[in-house]
């Protein structure tokens, strides 16, 4: 079977820049019947689409392409990090949960300074920021489950990556700004991913990573306890004690990766399998569509006002519910079954007014809040192949390259996670702070998550497979391309295509993107009471449609993503 790199469906940003009422002319879908691998970075998607013509699966192809990425995507590609994965095989879907842990040593009050104020600083950047990773564990986890080639095939090929690899030409400006910037104050870190002998990096630059590639290397041939029990866990836990971490060893050794019964929804006819609590976002998403679907939002122009207010006020009210109900269900009970019900969202449709919009902070009368910022450098891959299995992978590091710090000798860097946790337990502000108790800090637990890895399936065939990163904004972001595909048909170009909305119920702000909605509609929802701003892009929605009828795959990478691609076997 030959290897064949899609050339990407593409639209310039420029072309989009119109009225929703204008004709818009997008690109085919990338089209096989071999299956797929649709990611931020064209190399890593690469090394899967290999993965998938020497007879490997959907799960062996996303393992790959992840390892791949923490080389060719530093910025949100990780073994450093944690993450999401929701798998489909023909026998039904399970999810594997690798987020980050709080370190034992954690407690609830670590980001408070002398005055009982919150340190953002210590979780934006440092040794004080990262959760334990989880990556590594979840990959293997899933591997051992579904995964059909053996272990070290689908992870040496990241380790010829490491080796040296040519720069495109947002990596090597990320990369410089990167290490003038974020990484200026950790030696390691420039050594790891500062141009030999200075200066900028450019395209067609080689980078090359040999500590990260020993460290892939152990990991290819001693699987998951290389990094949780061997050297690599030496390291992490001796650099972080000289620097003021909390990392132990025994943290690593103690790490598991979780499988979890998915999130499960039903709209229009079709099933929906997202990922379940410690993310918020499989909830969300299900409560949205639940409460649309009681609204009978169709009836109405996609970007028209009735239909756009609505979405509004659905996502209003499960971002209130996400603050008000969601942790990590080893740690608080999650009402589950309520948040998703039909019954629940028949009671919130009821309370929406169709004519004027609803005010985020009279609806919590015992909450005060304006949802702290999740950072957006996440990374999402969606994989498929000839056998019916299909995975949505979401991970991270939090912010853009974690906490900048490498590990020495390692060569990856570690995430700043902790920084999703409410750092002031009882503290809700309008400036910015969450206090409520489902997501305060404790020893072990995981944080919040908005990763909303997704696959949606009618009867007993594949439909979608998709999810995005940027923070907050994902569940969104991911409910759009549903929405957009399962509400009003598009096809998988046009429902990835078309332009965001964002509402994460406080900021009390409508967020589009730029030319959404022509001024008249924009003005109409000002005129209901809704605040409405404009933003750039909106997440990186890498996603796979199925043909039943035609048994083709369609594979549709965002254009918001200069470096992506769909790859073929």
């Amino acid at each position: 079977m030959r290897h064949l790199p899609a050339i990407l469906g593409f639209i310039a940003p420029a072309a989009l820049a119109q009225d929703t009422a204008t004709t818009v002319t997008y690109p085919s879908p990338v089209e096989s019947r071999a299956g797929m691998v649709v990611c931020s970075s064209n190399l890593a998607c690469d090394v899967g689409a290999r993965i998938l013509a020497k007879g490997g699966n959907a799960v062996d192809a996303a393992v790959a392409t992840g390892f791949a990425m923490a080389v060719t995507y530093p910025s949100a590609g990780n073994i450093g990090g944690g993450g999401f994965m929701v798998v489909r095989t023909p026998r039904g879907v399970t999810t594997f949960d690798f987020r980050e842990r709080a370190p034992l040593k954690s407690t609830p009050t670590m980001y408070l300074d002398s005055a009982g104020n919150i340190d953002r600083s210590r979780t934006a950047r440092g040794y004080f920021a990262p959760g334990v990773p989880g990556t590594v564990r979840g990959l293997e986890m899933a591997h051992r489950k579904y995964g059909k080639l053996p272990w070290k095939d689908v992870v040496m090929p990241s380790v010829e990556l490491a080796r040296g690899f040519v720069l495109s030409h947002d990596l090597a400006r990320g990369l410089t700004r990167e290490v003038q910037r974020g990484m200026r104050d950790f030696p390691v870190s420039v050594a790891t991913y500062g141009k030999p002998g200075g200066g900028e990096w450019f395209a067609g630059d080689t980078l090359r990573l040999p500590g990260l590639a020993a460290s892939l290397t152990a990991i290819a041939e001693g699987g998951a306890d290389a990094f949780y029990k061997g050297w690599i866990a030496d390291s992490i836990a001796a650099d972080l004690a000289r620097n003021g971490g909390l990392i132990t060893r025994e943290d690593l050794a103690a790490y598991k990766a979780v499988e979890r019964a998915p999130i499960k929804g039903e709209f229009k006819g079709h099933t929906i399998w997202s990922m379940a609590p410690p993310s918020s976002g499989g909830i969300a998403m299900v409560e949205m569509l639940n409460v649309l679907d009681r609204l009978n939002v169709g009836a109405s122009e996609r970007y028209s006002t009735r239909t756009l207010h609505l979405m509004i006020e659905a996502t209003r009210r499960a971002f209130l519910d996400r603050a008000r109900h969601i942790g990590d269900p080893d740690f608080v009970k999650v009402p589950v079954a309520n948040l998703t019900s039909k019954t629940y969202a028949a009671r919130l449709a009821r309370e929406i007014d169709t004519t004027k919009a609803a005010n985020s902070q009279a609806l919590a009368a015992d909450l005060m809040a304006v949802a702290e910022s999740e950072s957006e450098e996440t990374t999402h891959i969606s994989t498929a192949d000839a056998g019916g299995m299909a995975v949505a992978m979401t991970y991270t590091l939090e912010g853009g390259y974690g906490s900048h710090v490498v590990v020495p000798g390692a060569g990856f860097l570690l995430n700043n996670e902790m920084g999703d946790f409410n750092k002031k337990p009882g503290h809700t502000n309008d400036r910015g702070d969450i206090g409520t108790p489902a997501n305060i800090i404790a020893p072990g637990k995981r944080m919040l998550s908005s990763m909303t890895p997704t696959i949606v399936t009618r009867g007993n065939e594949l439909v979608l497979v998709t999810g995005s990163p940027g923070g907050r904004t994902i569940i969104n972001t991911v409910f759009d391309v549903v929405f957009n595909s399962l509400q009003y048909g598009m096809d998988v170009r046009q429902a990835v295509d078309a332009r965001r909305l964002h509402h994460q119920w406080l900021p009390d702000t409508a967020t589009f993107e730029a030319n959404a909605v022509p001024p008249a509609v924009a003005d109409s929802l000002r005129a209901m009471g809704h605040a409405v701003s404009v933003r750039g892009g909106q997440g990186d929605a890498h996603t796979i449609a199925f043909d039943a009828r035609r048994r083709v795959f369609l594979g549709a990478n965002d254009f918001r993503s200069r470096d992506s691609r769909v790859s073929v076997p």
